[in-house]
């Protein structure tokens, strides 16, 4: 009987999703509780004969392939959600590994933590350069690479944090009590559009559901060189606050982000004097530099935003 389904939206990236399924085999978890959805969301290389291959050389395991030609994260993610049996849904990206306790960790917290109707595990980034560049800090790896880490212990998620999209799993009943990803959210081909996790999360935790953080459940997020990139990190800042805009927009909540925005600009500031007194003025400035993207796209700043693939 299926007890976890994970869904692997994919657009583009045959090479990065077969590195992300050689990781499957390796999983704690007893076959028999878990299958694995792929969703082809329109790609135009090897996609589909990448994963038809591996499922061939892998038939021990639940996988199937899924073409959905809705271009979207969010209308691929929630496509593998209806396509699923499982009463316990992850989600995961194709540009990612996973540890072989990450499906038992999520079977494990849905199966004994009642009150869980949503969580997320840990985020590690894994930089395929020989060392990240110097100018990036643990702020700004947070938005390159989503990193996240609040220590060894399964706990609620308190406060502004969430689970990162790339690592993040839900009741089947609470998708059905509070909806799916919103299409309007999420990256759309190379629009590089987020905050559809936010929402769904928020979502939840206004009706009052708890969010638990899964230690145990580990995710390695690969970053190529070229998202170390000036144009890539000005794209990727930006679109977080048009993320953020069209979100709070949509909820009525944009005059509270303003006014969370102005507050983060304070501490920006501070974080940037700290940085010179730390003789790393580079790291201050790009600090700077992200808050200033979010802001213009927040405000919803028009500029001009060059196309990279996804």
């Amino acid at each position: 009987m299926v007890k976890v389904s994970l869904i692997i939206a994919t657009y583009n990236r045959s090479r990065s999703l077969l590195r992300m399924l050689e990781s499957l085999p390796a999983q704690t978890l007893d076959r028999s509780l878990f299958e694995v959805i792929v969703v082809d969301n329109n790609s135009t290389d090897d996609t589909r004969t990448v994963v038809e291959q591996f499922a061939a050389a892998h038939t021990d395991l639940r996988l199937v392939y899924h073409f959905e030609s809705q271009q979207g994260l969010s209308p691929a993610r929630n496509s593998g959600i209806r396509r699923s049996q499982g009463g316990y849904v992850v989600i995961i990206d194709d540009d990612e590994t996973i540890n072989p306790e990450f499906l038992s960790a999520y079977y494990y917290l849905f199966e004994h933590f009642h009150d869980a109707e949503a969580a997320g595990g840990r985020i590690v980034a894994q930089f395929e350069t020989p060392e990240p560049p110097r100018w990036m800090s643990h702020y700004t790896e947070r938005v390159l690479a989503g990193i996240l880490d609040l220590g060894p212990h399964i706990r609620p998620f308190t406060g502004n944090a969430y689970p990162g999209g790339g690592n993040i799993g839900f009741r089947r009943s609470t998708l059905d009590r509070y909806g799916l990803f919103d299409p309007a959210l999420g990256r759309q081909g190379s629009q590089l559009l987020g905050g559809e996790e936010k929402d769904l999360i928020g979502r939840i935790r206004a009706g009052g559901g708890t969010v638990y953080y899964l230690p145990n459940a580990v995710i390695w997020h690969y970053i190529p060189p070229e998202r170390l990139t000036r144009s890539y990190f000005d794209r990727v800042t930006y679109m977080v606050g048009v993320s953020e805009r069209t979100r709070t927009l949509s909820n009525g909540s944009y005059a509270n982000r303003l006014i969370a925005e102005a507050v983060k600009w304070c501490g920006t500031l501070v974080l940037w004097i700290g940085y010179l007194l730390r003789f790393q003025p580079v790291k201050g400035n790009w600090l700077v530099r992200m808050r200033w993207n979010v802001t213009r796209g927040l405000l919803g700043y028009a500029v001009p935003v060059k196309s990279d693939k996804r």
